[in-house]
């Protein structure tokens, strides 16, 4: 069974999808992308806030994940962004992959994940 989950406090959807959804003892979340605009480290810092808000919201936490995805529009934010992705997940260490890539509009970083949280 699919459970779609909106957590309390995490910010609302802008467009036609689920912020995380949870598919037995998986939660996969939604990417997150900085409410407002910053340098790279100031919009690192409100993505995987903003991360932390939906897994706690699913009953999960960053020990968790798995696996995560950051998807850069430019790759010399690299540097900023892995500082600030190392304040949040330290010596978790989760997978991740990381893209630079062309975004629709405006956006600098997104950052999704899998978590792995049984009930």
């Amino acid at each position: 069974m699919i459970e779609k989950i909106f957590p309390p406090g995490a910010p609302a959807p802008k467009g036609p999808y689920t912020p995380a959804v949870r598919a037995g003892d998986f939660i996969f979340l939604a990417g997150q992308v900085p409410p407002e605009p910053g340098d790279i480290k100031h919009e690192t810092r409100q993505v995987l806030s903003n991360l932390k808000l939906v897994l706690e919201g699913a009953g999960a936490s960053l020990a968790d994940v798995a696996k995560v995805g950051v998807y850069l529009l430019d790759g010399a934010d690299f540097a900023g962004m892995n500082e600030v992705y190392t304040e949040f997940f330290g010596d978790l260490k989760p997978a991740r992959t990381t893209i630079v890539c062309t975004f629709m509009s405006k956006i600098r970083i997104e950052v999704d994940c899998i978590a792995w949280k049984p009930k």
